[in-house]
């Protein structure tokens, strides 16, 4: 049995927060369909305006701009979708360039339609995982019809140049979108501030239910519907709404918005004792990604352990009582090494001993001493188990 239980995979999800949870049982009675005319579908109508309205507050944008989706993934994809079909009906700007290090949500969705023909280019990162603004420029031209890179990476924490990047790609015409997935509570996100016309974002990430998100998409931009069907969200995303979970959502944004600053403050504080406390008490350590306060998320840090496997680390850690990840928790079926650190130059032994730490909301400074009184004798006992001495 563990001493302390300690949960820093906040990267990968979040527990709902508890005005999140009131509300939603508050609204656990409002099943009517959001589309009916009657007094119950008005009431859920009402209920979904008013959380439409919390997560355009957060953006900085217009209710009429969001546009909700079961997620990230599903947002991702109607933006790629988007301009698939342009491409199918002839747009000369038919090319679509992301960074290297996209969430799999995007990059699996790109590598989809290279297969099929579409044209898609990768723009690589520096060491830091830092989108490379000359090989971008380079990669820009008349037919470029979107750009895509995420604002925060979900596995070195690395927050990307948006502003930049959207810069360049006005210049040539193009589109952007960004996942802010990673960024939403924890840094500013405007999207007027960043200049981008399209923006995804899950629940779940940010301290509110699993299975809703939202797509926000600039007036004007192009659009064209992912999920073909009913009338609902204008006709760009069918399907009866998921009241509860979209309360849960407004709820969620709300709070991120009120909270930012000091959460922010917070979080920096934990990652910043534990990666000092790390560099005391073990040798022969990487740590990958910015330590920049304006070019890192303030709660995540991801460490490679020299001659120490982050499979047998997460283990060994999870029977402390202590959950983490080895990566992005939607690609760590795989035992291959992470792709986002590999395309930053790191090499495949340093990227298999890689472990994420990502706080969050509930996290304190008693659970980093708790992880600095057990990690140090875990990777001890790896190294000497290793077949590859330090």
């Amino acid at each position: 049995m563990a001493d302390r239980y300690v949960y820093l995979d906040n990267n990968a999800t979040t527990a709902m927060a508890p005005e999140v949870k009131e509300i939603m049982r508050e609204n656990e009675d409002l099943y009517g369909n959001a589309s009916s005319m009657h007094a119950m579908g008005r009431m859920a109508e009402s209920a979904i305006l008013w959380a439409r309205g919390k997560v355009a507050e957060l953006l900085g944008a217009e209710s009429s701009e969001i546009f909700f989706t079961s997620g990230s993934t599903e947002g991702n994809n109607t933006v790629f979708n988007i301009f698939r079909d342009r491409a199918d009906d002839g747009a000369l700007r038919n090319r679509i360039v992301l960074s290297a290090v996209e969430h799999p949500a995007s990059v699996e969705t790109a590598k989809y339609l290279k297969r099929k023909g579409y044209k898609i280019d990768f723009c690589p990162v520096d060491k830091m995982g830092m989108i490379d603004l000359k090989a971008l420029e380079g990669l820009m031209g008349d037919d470029v019809a979107l750009v895509s890179v995420m604002t925060a990476n979900n596995e070195s924490g690395v927050i990307q140049p948006v502003k930049e990047v959207s810069r360049m790609a006005r210049q040539c015409g193009a589109y952007v979108h960004t996942d802010a997935t990673q960024a939403i509570g924890k840094i500013p996100v405007d999207v007027n501030a960043l200049d981008v016309d399209y923006l995804t974002l899950s629940g779940h990430k940010f301290y509110g239910p699993k299975g809703v998100g939202a797509l926000y998409i600039r007036k004007g931009a192009p659009r064209s519907p992912y999920l073909h069907g009913g009338h609902q969200e204008g006709g760009l995303r069918a399907g009866t709404y998921n009241n509860q979970a979209i309360i849960g959502l407004g709820k969620a944004a709300e709070l991120a918005k009120e909270g930012q600053q000091e959460e922010r403050a917070k979080l920096w504080a934990m990652r910043t004792a534990l990666k000092h406390g790390i560099e005391e008490s073990i040798d022969n350590v990487v740590f990958n990604g910015s330590d920049d306060y304006d070019t890192a998320l303030p709660g995540t840090l991801d460490v490679s352990f020299v001659s120490a496997e982050g499979e047998s680390i997460l283990l060994y850690l999870d029977l402390e009582g202590i959950e983490v990840s080895t990566g992005s928790a939607c690609a760590s079926g795989s035992l291959e090494p992470s792709y986002v650190l590999l395309a930053s130059g790191l090499d495949v032994e340093l990227a298999h001993g890689s472990i994420r730490f990502s706080f969050g909301r509930y996290n304190s400074m008693e659970d980093v001493d708790y992880v600095l009184q057990k990690l140090p004798p875990i990777i001890s006992k790896i190294r000497s188990m290793s077949t590859r001495k330090v």
